[in-house]
């Protein structure tokens, strides 16, 4: 946890720590909003559905990388060895979690390649980025100008809030979808992407939660868009 810990904020930044927690609870919002409205109201088809949905999601994460001034380069490069094990060590614990559940039919040729694409790829970075990646800056840039990570019980501390924080947005996202909103609907979803932000945590890169995260949705896709539940909406 060296990067989060060496963060430097500027004394303006110091003095409004609280305006980054405003962000986790805007991409709780969002998320639920986004879900709830394209595929609950309007009952998009999921290929649809991401159009909305990467667009108004990606704006977000640019307004927070504007806002925020975080160097992208500084953020991956740390630590980015333990980033690419802790990538491949979860996503290929998620993809044998994938790969226990129903088989469905799947696209085949050109639309395959284009559903591996955007289903897979592109909605996995999207999701990773919402619901672990911005949470746990968020929260470390925040308590961070507080100077909790100074120590390593803070720092600790730190972390536990982070992972809370991922998970309050995991939460609220799938809510959105009515298809989680059952008796332990989204314990699913909650212990899956838990599982990626603890990696994002301990491994201090956000390679591992991106990468695993697009993982999981590309053996989604493979697996069969209709039968495997980490694809919402199903159509």
């Amino acid at each position: 946890m060296d990067t989060f810990a060496a963060v430097t904020i500027d004394p303006l930044v110091q003095g409004a720590w609280w305006k980054y927690l405003l962000w986790i609870p805007a991409a709780a919002l969002l998320g639920f909003a986004v879900a709830a409205i394209f595929a609950g109201l309007l009952h998009l088809p999921r290929r649809i559905y991401l159009i909305p949905y990467v667009a108004l999601v990606g704006l977000f994460l640019y307004a927070f990388l504007r806002w925020s001034e975080i160097s992208l380069t500084e953020l991956f490069s740390q630590n980015w060895i333990w980033g690419v094990i802790g990538a491949v060590v979860i996503g290929a614990f998620l993809v044998r979690n994938i790969s226990s559940q129903p088989v469905s039919a799947r696209a085949s040729g050109l639309p395959l390649a284009f559903d591996l694409l955007w289903s897979g790829v592109v909605y996995g970075l999207i999701d990773a980025l919402l619901l672990s990646v911005l949470p746990v800056l968020a929260t470390w840039y925040a308590f961070s100008s507080l100077g909790w990570t100074n120590t390593w019980l803070g720092t600790i501390a730190v972390g536990v809030l982070a992972f809370i924080a991922s998970l309050f947005v995991t939460v609220c996202y799938h809510l959105g979808y009515s298809e989680y909103r059952v008796p332990r609907g989204v314990v699913g979803p909650s212990i899956g992407n838990g599982i990626m932000t603890v990696g994002y945590v301990l491994t201090n890169n956000p390679i591992t939660a991106i990468f695993s995260h697009m993982a999981m949705h590309i053996a989604s896709v493979w697996r069969g868009p209709a039968s495997v539940m980490q694809l919402p909406p199903h159509d």
